[in-house]
């Protein structure tokens, strides 16, 4: 398959093009679609977190599970919707959680692609899914891949901030090597968590942090 994806990002990461598994997916993909199944996001959106943070401008990244399955909710961008979309319940709380951790006030807007342009990684483990159905393409083959993209940033990157919400992100921290970057932990920002999302500081945290490292911060204001 001749994936459609920004060229710094292909380069690194053809080898996993390659490999079995990501043919395998493909098909799957091509497969489903055939059946007449609604995937999300859009074809041309799959790897809109990577179009518009290239591989050497990456200085955050902040890790969701898989695309909202709602109609006209995913984009391409983990816990980002289009405008004009009512905001889902975590992105609610991240929102809550800038304004209560940089004392700013957020302007309702739920499309995140302006922190895309400044360096923040908005990367889902799973790029799919089938409308209606969360979580439906967890087993497809996306994990391998997104896999191989934090590991490829922890390789190839120097200095970059990974916000890691929730237990199944957490999990990700293995692949990143510490001595080289640093890893924010801390609950999900779904209600589910009950609030223990709230008051983990990760926005003002990352600032310093970049600040620390000679690098811009990152105006979350939105």
């Amino acid at each position: 398959m001749e994936v459609q994806i920004e060229q710094s990002w292909k380069e690194a990461l053809q080898g996993e093009f390659e490999k079995p598994y990501f043919a395998q997916l493909a098909r799957y993909l091509h497969s489903e679609k055939a059946a007449g199944k609604v995937i999300y996001p859009p074809g041309r959106l799959i790897f809109r977190a990577f179009e518009l943070t290239p591989l050497s401008e990456v200085k955050v990244v902040i890790l969701g599970q898989d695309p909202y399955h709602g109609p006209g909710q995913a984009m391409g961008l983990s816990f980002s919707v289009p405008d004009g979309v009512p905001a889902p319940p975590s992105l609610k709380n991240i929102f809550k959680e800038i304004e209560d951790d940089l004392g700013i006030r957020m302007s309702g807007d739920t499309n995140l692609e302006p922190w895309a342009r400044q360096g923040v990684l908005l990367l889902n483990s799973v790029l799919t899914v089938q409308a209606g159905l969360a979580a439906s393409h967890s087993r497809i083959g996306w994990q391998e891949f997104t896999d191989a993209v934090i590991r490829c940033i922890s390789e190839r990157c120097r200095g970059v901030v990974f916000l890691l919400w929730g237990r199944y992100a957490c999990e990700k921290a293995s692949l990143i090597d510490t001595s080289k970057h640093v890893v924010l932990t801390a609950a999900h920002p779904s209600p589910l968590a009950r609030g223990a999302f709230f008051g983990c500081k990760h926005f003002s945290m990352t600032n310093s942090i970049l600040v620390r490292e000679g690098k811009t911060p990152i105006n979350w204001q939105l």
